[in-house]
């Protein structure tokens, strides 16, 4: 018996569009993460540890909200998946 990927994806109630990864959030968030990681490097060589350390938590928060929208949509696949 032979398994058909695009009939296990229709199953699952993806589009073959979605199999795509969305590059263009991957490179945000590596943009969050090299800024975030210089600013942290001048404020701690400038003797601002608590800025640096507040400057880590923002960009923490800005990702995990960018973020947002994926974890529910792979909750939403996981329930789709499971018959939830």
């Amino acid at each position: 018996m032979r398994f058909d990927l695009n009939r296990h994806w229709d199953f699952v109630g993806i589009e073959k569009d979605d199999e795509d990864v969305d590059v263009d959030l991957i490179f945000k968030i590596a943009a969050i993460g090299i800024i975030v990681a210089v600013l942290n490097q001048l404020l701690i060589r400038s003797g601002r540890e608590e800025q640096a350390l507040m400057t880590t938590l923002a960009g923490l928060i800005v990702v995990l909200f960018m973020m947002t929208k994926e974890i529910a949509a792979l909750f939403d696949m996981i329930k789709d998946v499971f018959d939830l």
